[in-house]
């Protein structure tokens, strides 16, 4: 107040003025203080108001949510019920059906229960009927046992007075008696064995024509026979003397250097060289073509071609060694190895040249291999390497399998090769099933047309042979061989041979023609048998 009037002073002012304000302060108090009341009780008034409207909203909630909840747990209870009531029926159902099933098991044990009592009622009667068999035949053998002491006796007394008639010996009696057997039962032993290859030949053939075909076909390469060079060619008689050289001694020089022989003889033209090697061979010859080309001819210069072909020589079968392990697609082959193979290209057998027969042996065995399901690889490096005891056989003694088995066993080759190579001849057992396949692969390879040939000695040779093995066989009259020596054709005596005794005379001569001679292929035999019923009308 003193701030708001700062000009008034406390003695300028009345006391009348200063009543007044004090009146005009409590009334102004009075009348806020009945404000005041007037609001808070309205206010209270809607705040009561307002309470009880939310407690009725709150009852009417509360009753809503309670019946909610009543509502929701009948329901709940009914579900429960129901869900309750499905479960009883279902155990119901399933105690009918169980009740169902034990009555259809007690019928059905009721049956079995009937059965049984009926079957031991049976076998109580087959019991008592088999006792009486017992019996009965307890008797019989009694009975039989005294006959057959009979039986023995008068057998006895038959076989003494047999013998006092005959005057033969137990012994001797026994073995006319086997003898006279045997003759009877060779025809049914033949008619076995006539039966017995039927069947087999009806079931292996097929399938082993089917694998040959197969492998004859998918590999069908050319053969050609390559002849070995025995000649040298010379432009002149002259040059025989300059070959011969003063005293022989150019010749003397070229069959030291060469480990050959040369023939000069009457021959315009041409001169021979002989040898079993023919590597040594072909080393002769080309040495002899460029001496004979040049023109020098003396010890000296005939050494150095010598040497200078002898290298070429080992480059060139290093070469075709390798050549050929690259074509047949083969690892881990020793350089000892791949030489060897690559002399074979100078081997020939029947004409037939060893390397490709080699090359084409291993392919066939790869084709039959892969046909009956086995490793065709290995039966490739079989077929490949069996010959290669060819390459040093004239250096070492024995036969070829068993030379190349121990080379190539020196080099690393594994036992299923080495079997193959060994025993592709039959000189050893097989030990694998690559063995077999070698040798008929061997024999495909050689027996095709063009493959080999061979000389008209040894060609006679072989159908002499053929004929005398026929010819040595009891009831053969006459024999022929046919078909360039492929086929044996033999006449028998119809009088002393059956039918099925002909079928036992092939099948020894071809087991003598497979364990006595050596042939490329195989070789048929048919045996002819026939009657003739000859009379003269008169």
């Amino acid at each position: 107040m003193l701030q708001l009037f700062p000009a008034i002073t406390l003695a300028e002012i009345d006391v009348l003025s200063v009543v007044l304000i004090v009146l005009a302060l409590l009334g102004g108090v009075g009348a806020g203080v009945g404000l005041c009341k007037v609001l808070i009780g309205k206010t209270l008034g809607q705040a009561r108001a307002e309470a009880k409207q939310i407690q009725a909203r709150a009852e009417a909630d509360a009753a809503t949510a309670a019946e909610k909840i009543v509502l929701e747990a009948e329901r709940e209870a009914l579900e429960r019920k129901e869900k309750a009531e499905k479960e009883f029926e279902t155990e119901r159902g399933e105690l009918r059906e169980t009740e169902r099933r034990l009555a259809k098991r007690e019928d059905a044990f009721d049956r079995k229960e009937e059965s049984l009592a009926e079957r031991e009622r049976q076998l109580q009667s087959q019991s008592d009927r088999l006792r009486q068999k017992e019996e009965k035949f307890a008797t019989r053998e009694e009975a039989l046992g005294k006959r057959e002491e009979e039986i023995e006796r008068l057998i006895a007394q038959q076989r003494e007075r047999l013998l006092e008639v005959s005057g033969l010996s137990v012994e001797q009696a026994t073995e006319r008696l086997l003898r006279r057997v045997e003759e009877e039962k060779r025809h049914d032993v033949a008619k076995l064995v006539r039966k017995i290859e039927e069947e087999a030949e009806a079931k292996a053939k097929e399938r082993a024509r089917e694998v040959t075909l197969m492998a004859i076909q998918r590999y069908a390469s050319d053969i050609t026979s390559e002849s070995t060079v025995r000649t040298v060619e010379i432009p002149s008689d002259d040059m025989k003397g300059r070959i011969i050289g003063r005293e022989g001694r150019n010749i003397r020089a070229i069959e030291k250097a060469t480990g050959v022989d040369i023939i000069v003889d009457d021959t315009p033209g041409v001169i021979v060289v002989s040898c079993f090697d023919k590597v040594r061979q072909q080393v002769a010859v080309e040495a002899l073509q460029r001496l004979v080309a040049d023109g020098r001819m003396h010890p000296a210069r005939i050494e150095e071609v010598v040497e200078k072909v002898r290298a070429e020589m080992d480059e060139r079968i290093q070469k075709f060694g390798k050549d050929a392990i690259l074509e047949v697609n083969l690892r881990g082959v020793h350089p000892k190895i791949a030489e060897a193979m690559g002399k074979l290209h100078y081997r020939t057998s029947f004409g037939q040249n060893v390397l490709r027969h080699s090359i084409e042996v291993a392919y066939l065995c790869q084709i039959i291999a892969e046909q009956i399901g086995l490793d065709g690889r290995l039966a490739r490096r079989c077929g490949f390497l069996h010959d290669i005891g060819k390459a040093m056989d004239h250096e070492m003694e024995g036969g070829h399998p068993k030379i190349g088995m121990d080379f190539a066993k020196q080099y690393g080759e594994k036992e299923p090769v080495l079997n193959a190579i060994g025993g592709h001849h039959a000189d050893i057992p097989s030990t694998s099933f690559y063995t077999p396949i070698v040798m008929a692969a061997d024999a495909v390879s050689s027996a095709r047309p063009g493959a080999r040939r061979e000389s008209m000695e040894r060609y006679v040779q072989r159908l002499t042979e053929l004929q005398d093995i026929a010819m040595s066989m009891p009831g053969v009259t006459e024999a022929y061989a046919i078909q360039a020596g492929r086929e044996v054709r033999v006449m028998v005596d119809a009088a002393r041979v059956g039918d099925d005794e002909a079928y036992l005379i092939a099948h020894d001569i071809a087991r003598r023609v497979s364990e006595e001679m050596t042939f490329p292929g195989e070789i048929r035999v048919t045996v002819l048998r026939e009657t003739r019923a000859i009379e003269v009308a008169r």
